[in-house]
């Protein structure tokens, strides 16, 4: 073979291999195109401003059982009625002058549903006599001293704010008969001692009355406890949620007596405010407090508070629920490396970082919503927002389909129970033997729990929720 046909058969192999090598560069270059990730670019949506945030529920009412120990009735009782209790300075009329003091301390107790106050006393009674009387040929005075016990019964009532008593004496009885020393001998002086204790007896019942009325004045003590249970109190620091109570009525049944104790219901309608933001006024007016008599007031309590869930906190859970997981099939698969989630018009903006065949951010939003069987809030209506849609349909319209949003919609989801825990705890606070003024305590139990409504503030969902349970107020050790 001649050189000239040895270099064209050289020169056609070299093409061919030429070409071969630049078929195996396309297929690589085509192989690599197709594995290579395809990066988008959307906007993101800011954030919306919102107003300070106010949730009023419907009114709620607080239903206040009040119990006062006899104990204490006892104690002020004989602090107000020290010493002498009755003088008659004066023999006119009936000749005779009168001193009764308190011997020794006053005891009240219940007694069928009525109270019963034993008084121990003492009397000095100074009887003028004249001539001829027990034989005696001049006038003369005598004093008769004589120690005995009244016991007096007492029916109990509530008008306006103030514990009344109608009291009647049931008995006196004297330590030793009633005599007065005529020259030298002890005289019976029953019949004259009786004629005098009917003055005493209404006298004593009055005493009884005014010191009872006097000790039971309880309004200041249960105005200043509503005052400081009225006062705003903050249920979150971290995200400066307030919870104010707005007196609208008070309602009270009558008084009775139970043990040893009076005992009467007291009912507060009242609107509850939850307040996100600076700590809120008062609006507590112990002036215009006025209480209307009831037959029955309910004993149930309802109350609405919010749980707060930060959008940090909600961002960190759903990444977390992301964590490992692919979305889509075959060589097209997306994994969620991080989830952000903020508000914009009443929706919740869902910003997920994703990389695989697509890399970039994906923008969705949906309406927050809860699944009370479950405690779990989850986003409805997900749904890409417009840029993000176009995107993907001009890049990756796979990802456009039902099917995936589904699948990202039920990892859009996170339970609340450890807010609704916390809520519940915040109340219960001011449930375990709370005493928000010397002398009363407030206790209680949270029985019902339930979400009412989610709203969106700048930093955080609001879960508002539903409280149903009991409440108690006693005075005990009033001064």
């Amino acid at each position: 073979m001649s050189k000239s046909s040895q270099l064209y058969l050289s020169m056609k192999n070299f093409k061919r291999t030429g070409v071969f090598f630049s078929c195996l560069l396309l297929v690589f270059s085509s192989l690599s195109g197709c594995s290579s990730s395809k990066k988008i670019e959307t906007l993101k949506p800011e954030p919306g401003s919102v107003a300070p945030l106010v949730y009023e529920n419907t009114y709620s009412f607080i239903n206040l059982p009040v119990t006062i120990k006899l104990k204490d009735v006892e104690r002020m009782t004989n602090t107000s009625l020290e010493g002498l209790i009755y003088e008659d300075t004066d023999f006119k009329d009936d000749d005779l002058k009168m001193k009764v003091w308190k011997d020794r301390e006053i005891t009240i107790t219940n007694e069928n549903g009525k109270l019963k106050t034993v008084l121990p006393l003492k009397a000095l009674i100074n009887y003028r006599f004249n001539a001829n009387t027990f034989g005696l040929p001049l006038e003369d005075v005598r004093d008769i001293s004589l120690d005995g016990t009244v016991t007096l019964i007492s029916e109990v009532g509530l008008v306006n704010w103030e514990l009344r008593t109608n009291t009647k004496l049931k008995s006196l009885v004297w330590n030793e008969e009633p005599t007065m020393n005529v020259m030298g001998q002890k005289i019976p002086v029953t019949g004259l001692v009786n004629s005098a204790v009917v003055l005493l007896k209404s006298v004593i019942e009055g005493n009884i009355d005014h010191a009872i009325k006097e000790s039971l004045d309880f309004k200041p003590n249960v105005l200043d406890a509503l005052e400081k249970i009225c006062t705003p109190f903050q249920m979150s620091e971290t995200y400066e949620s307030w919870l104010r109570i707005i007196p609208e009525e008070l309602y009270t049944t009558d008084a009775s007596l139970a043990d040893q104790a009076i005992t009467f219901k007291m009912g507060m309608k009242c609107a509850m405010e939850t307040i996100i933001g600076e700590k809120p006024g008062s609006k507590f007016d112990r002036d215009n407090i006025v209480l209307k008599p009831v037959r029955k007031i309910p004993e149930a309590v309802t109350a609405s508070i919010a749980a707060i869930s930060s959008y940090k906190d909600a961002s960190r859970i759903l990444t977390r629920n992301f964590k490992g997981y692919e979305f889509g099939e075959g060589r097209k698969k997306i994994m969620v490396n991080a989830v952000e989630i903020w508000q914009k018009e009443k929706k919740i903006i869902i910003a997920l970082d994703v990389a695989g065949s697509v890399d970039g951010t994906l923008y969705l939003t949906g309406y927050p919503q809860y699944n009370e069987a479950t405690e779990e809030v989850y986003f409805d209506k997900l749904d890409y927002v417009l840029d993000t849609r176009n995107a993907l349909i001009k890049s990756a319209q796979w990802l456009v389909g039902n099917r995936i949003l589904l699948q990202l919609q039920e990892k859009c989801r996170y339970s609340i129970a450890p807010n609704l825990k916390e809520g519940k705890e915040s109340v219960e606070h001011y449930l375990g033997n709370y005493s928000p003024v010397k002398g009363v305590f407030v206790n209680g139990s949270v029985q019902e729990i339930k979400l009412d409504k989610i709203q969106l503030s700048a930093t955080a969902m609001i879960a508002f929720i539903k409280l149903k349970g009991k409440v108690s107020v006693t005075i005990d050790g009033l001064e």
